[in-house]
């Protein structure tokens, strides 16, 4: 995971990455996973597919794996959502 080239989705306007949030039990915290892609193409996909309303206010940011640690740490995420079907989705959720 650490050589490969992930791809991320940000607002243009914040700067904020796409995230899954997913509440916990006892619902007083979300947990947050940072949505990866294997390719451009897919995050382009998921936009499409999931948001077609509000895609343009978005773009796909490639990042190398040796960032993803950093990126995870700063931004307080849980861990890492790994997108395998934009369409339908399917989400493999990973804690760090």
């Amino acid at each position: 995971m650490l050589s490969q080239v992930h791809y991320l989705i940000r607002a243009k306007t914040d700067g904020q990455y796409l995230v899954a949030r997913i509440p916990q039990e006892n619902k007083e915290k979300i947990d947050q996973y940072l949505l990866l892609f294997k390719e451009h193409f897919e995050a382009l996909s998921y936009l499409n597919s999931h948001g077609s309303g509000v895609s343009d206010r978005f773009w796909v940011e490639s990042i190398p794996g040796t960032q993803l640690k950093s990126i995870l740490q700063r931004w307080g995420f849980t861990g890492v959502g790994l997108v395998q079907d934009p369409l339908i989705p399917r989400i493999e959720f990973l804690s760090i």
